[in-house]
């Protein structure tokens, strides 16, 4: 799919593709979409996730497809009718199966509304709302993609396991700032830090806390001493990763402090505007060995230059 918001930078924007299932409203950020279809002969394969359809072979390439209505827990039927949307995130190609598909609406992340804890945590579709969009007379409800896909296959959710054998040195010294929206990621990814050393974390739920802790930690006149590294997710209500990045970068204090864009929608396209924007290293989820390596480069290199322009 083409959409003009890849090409820019920083903008604090999104483009929602809204579409419905069982009579109600739900969207999936555009920049996770390659292509929409009307929906296909599927076959289906004996012994896989009850949500999953089947397989079909678009272009030569044999994608898995997911029922949108058997996750949301709707009734279903053997219809072929509906659209197919060909999503690609966390370096995985896969097809969702929803009833239609009414457009693309352009918005900030300022309008996306956090959900409560009641909605965004649990099971079923209770537990897969990331943000509510009010448009006109009715809400959108923009799903956590990754959380479906995680329940079918856990080995696409963030490894735990690398850091198995990883030697464990104290970094208490060195403060994270870690901004992610997901609850569940956010424990993960605090696990994996605390686990490496990093003990000093700062965690905030999305990019205009972690703007509005940073600000106030540059007034008090700290801030470079209190944070050594930033990680952040991209999509996040109110400021997304991205928007982050501009602005710490843009900042004359704040410029040289390293940060990790470290979210599921890293693509080539993605790749070249965090770095037009001066992320330090990018990743895509569940590489959190790689996360944890990158942080303890760019903190090392970050601590140096500290210790050099203070002789």
């Amino acid at each position: 799919m083409d959409t003009n918001i890849l090409l820019e930078s920083g903008t604090n924007e999104l483009e929602i593709l809204e579409f419905t299932v069982g009579g109600n409203h739900y969207g999936i950020n555009v920049a996770k979409v390659l292509e929409i279809m009307p929906y296909q002969q599927v076959t289906p394969v004996p012994n896989t996730h009850p949500n999953v359809e089947g397989l079909f072979m678009p272009r030569d390439k044999i994608i898995s497809v997911i029922s949108l209505r058997k996750c949301l827990g709707y009734p279903t039927d053997d219809s072929q009718s509906g659209l197919l949307f060909i999503t690609n995130f966390n370096n995985l190609d896969t097809a969702f199966h929803v009833d239609e598909v009414l457009g693309i609406h352009r918005v900030s992340w300022e309008q996306i509304h956090t959900p409560d804890s009641t909605i965004s945590s649990g099971t079923g579709e209770a537990g897969i709302a990331t943000g509510v969009l009010k448009m006109d007379d009715r809400l959108i409800v923009l799903l956590d993609f990754e959380k479906i896909i995680s329940w079918i296959n856990p080995e696409t959710s963030l490894r735990v396991s690398d850091m198995d054998n990883y030697v464990t040195k104290d970094r208490s010294a060195s403060p994270i700032l870690l901004a992610e929206d997901s609850k569940l990621l956010m424990k993960l990814i605090q696990e994996c830090l605390t686990k490496a050393g990093y003990t000093n974390l700062i965690l905030c739920e999305n990019g205009q806390e972690a703007w509005n802790k940073l600000r106030e930690l540059e007034e008090q006149g700290d801030v470079l001493e209190s944070v050594h590294c930033i990680i952040t997710d991209i999509e996040m209500p109110q400021m997304d990763g991205h928007r982050l990045t501009k602005l710490v970068k843009s900042d004359d204090i704040m410029k040289n402090i390293p940060v990790i864009i470290f979210s599921s929608l890293i693509n080539d396209e993605i790749r070249r505007k965090g770095e037009a924007l001066g992320a330090d290293a990018q990743l895509t989820k569940p590489e959190v060995g790689k996360l944890v390596d990158n942080v303890d480069r760019l903190v090392d290199q970050y601590e140096s230059a500290r210790n050099e322009n203070k002789r």
